[in-house]
């Protein structure tokens, strides 16, 4: 029986930043959901523990076929508009004129595989194994890696209008709750003035 996982939770900062190390992904605007593989069964299920494999039915197939025996992926289930915008509301009540993908899964984390527990590697490692285990499948993909250059990414977020990023240490374990080796920066909560500040710069110290 695979063992039951409380999702690492990134720390909310105010400011975009740039750290060596780090790696900058877009934030997903959906719901996060553990995905548990057994054999022939798939569980997804919510961050309050809720099952929610009914609801996501495509999703669970998409995640039997994938080439493990047994497996947890860490992700948002997300649907994305014409401009590849995550949609959260869409959740709910999806605008089919201008929906461009079914509901799909978002990984952005491998915790097991075929028996092998994973979240003590660093976090270079897992995700290379989680790009190995969901290559070339349309309905499960991995996250949006963005610029290597913590503010060169918060550049991107703005471009695409994205939510925002997660910043992560690649060294970093996987962790149970609250950690500050994730980082997350939301584009809500950044000021006009604040834009105009960051696109003048292209590299600068570390800052929370």
């Amino acid at each position: 029986m695979l063992p039951l996982y409380t999702p690492t939770a990134p720390t909310l900062v105010r400011k975009p930043f740039h750290r060596d190390g780090w790696v900058y992904e877009e934030k997903v605007d959906g719901w996060r959901i553990l995905a548990y593989e057994d054999g022939d069964r798939v569980r997804l299920v919510s961050r309050n523990g809720r099952d929610r494999t009914r609801r996501f039915r495509n999703i669970a197939a998409a995640i039997s076929k994938l080439s493990a025996r047994s497996l947890v992926l860490d992700g948002e289930v997300a649907i994305y508009d014409e401009q590849l915008r995550s949609r959260f509301e869409w959740l709910r009540e999806p605008d089919p004129d201008a929906v461009a993908t079914p509901p799909v899964f978002m990984a952005f984390d491998l915790l097991h595989r075929n028996g092998r527990e994973l979240t003590g590697r660093p976090l270079r490692e897992r995700r290379a194994r989680l790009e190995d285990v969901v290559d070339e499948n349309d309905v499960v993909l991995t996250v949006r890696r963005l610029a290597r250059n913590g503010f060169e990414a918060w550049s991107e977020v703005i471009a695409g209008d994205y939510e925002g990023y997660v910043a992560k240490d690649e060294a970093s374990l996987y962790e149970a709750g609250p950690t500050r080796r994730w980082l997350k920066v939301k584009q809500k909560d950044w000021t006009v003035e604040e834009d105009r500040w960051q696109r003048r710069i292209s590299v600068a110290p570390s800052a929370d």
